[in-house]
């Protein structure tokens, strides 16, 4: 395994962020909708790269048009976006084999395959009972650990924003 070496200029270079399906409902939710807007702004000033996942796409489908059109945009707006891989299919069955989450929940659990795989530097979410969630967190990176993969972290749109503002 080769280490990278953190440069400098790492700081200032976009956060590429895995955006989950509940950032992009949060936009019209009024609850998430001032952190969220916020959180995508910095993504139209060029500060957050977004990345996306077939898996998004799809469960956006079946979302209300509003969302639809939101998710065109960033995608219009240059998301960088993953299809689905066997790689990611199997450290989600990992995922599900420790129990970290429920086979009722695998596709939270694709989610941070993904991201992992992706080797993104942050996943975006307002699901705390499934993802922001230190300990399953934990659980997640001790799979990642375990199959040669590196550390996820997880984070609300809100706190994102604002680690973005601080730098």
């Amino acid at each position: 395994m080769t280490r990278r070496t953190i440069q400098k200029d790492d700081a200032t270079k976009p956060l590429r962020v895995y955006i989950d399906t509940s950032v992009l409902g949060g936009y019209f939710d009024y609850l998430f909708e001032k952190d969220t807007r916020a959180f995508m702004q910095h993504a139209r000033e060029g500060k957050i790269t977004p990345v996306l996942s077939d898996m998004v796409i799809a469960e956006i489908a079946r979302a209300p048009e509003r969302v639809q059109r939101l998710l065109e945009q960033m995608i219009r707006d240059g998301a960088q976006v993953f299809a689905a891989t066997e790689e990611a299919v199997e450290l989600q069955s990992a995922y599900l084999r420790s129990k970290i989450l429920g086979h009722r929940w695998e596709d939270d659990a694709m989610h941070v395959a993904m991201a992992t795989v992706l080797r993104v530097d942050v996943i975006a979410s307002w699901n705390f009972k499934h993802l922001v969630d230190p300990r399953r967190v934990r659980e997640f990176n001790g799979v990642n650990l375990s199959m040669g993969y590196g550390l996820v972290a997880i984070l609300s749109p809100s706190d994102i924003a604002r680690h973005v503002e601080e730098v």
